[in-house]
């Protein structure tokens, strides 16, 4: 994983709420044994209508999406974070998040930024030549006219400012697992041969 201390770059303004995982990824994407090819699929029942913001050129390559309260509400669909990852989304700002989305989101890399109702407005208000920068290690969200703080927990917050993941955190416990090893062949030699 690719370690997050700041993104910055324009928004993409999808105030909207509710935005369940079915419509970030439908199932019918998700037909792959790989995360190949997923961006594709991301939000393909929006994409398709005029004047979407994910087609629109504004928009285009913008880092960091902007949403209404319970994003990423639904199914558990690890998927969801792996589609938005691939159209380029870094982050997503909103009130609040589905509880396993926004897990699946900070163990994949993408950050998952927690700002009251009144910055939402203030973001999607600024405009599509404005660039928004998230600090991740300040825990602040520093816009023209400025800055919108968050928390971040901990824990998270170390795995993204350092580019761990799950398995790169458990290597970094390999000495540790080594020992343990080592003394359960000595203190029970009966469990090597079961």
């Amino acid at each position: 994983m690719r370690a997050r201390l700041r993104i910055t770059g324009p928004i993409i303004p999808f105030d909207r709420a509710n935005v369940d995982t079915d419509l970030i990824i439908p199932a019918r994407f998700m037909k792959t044994l790989t995360r190949a090819g997923l961006g594709e699929g991301a939000f393909a029942a929006l994409r398709g209508m005029p004047g979407n913001v994910f087609e629109h050129p504004w928009y285009r390559g913008a880092p960091i999406l902007v949403a209404g309260a319970n994003f990423g509400c639904g199914s558990s669909r690890e998927h969801a974070v792996w589609a938005l990852q691939q159209i380029g989304i870094e982050a997503v700002i909103a009130p609040s998040f589905g509880e396993i989305f926004e897990a699946n989101a900070l163990r994949n890399g993408l950050l998952a930024v927690r700002v009251p109702e009144a910055a939402i407005e203030a973001l999607v208000e600024t405009g599509p030549a404005t660039h928004v920068t998230i600090d991740v290690v300040a825990e602040r969200v520093i816009m023209p006219g400025g800055e919108i703080p968050f928390r971040l927990d901990p824990f998270r917050k170390h795995c993204l400012v350092n580019g761990l993941d799950e398995i790169a955190i458990t290597e970094g416990f390999e000495a540790e697992i080594a020992a343990y090893e080592e003394r359960a062949r000595r203190e029970r030699p009966w469990e090597q041969n079961a």
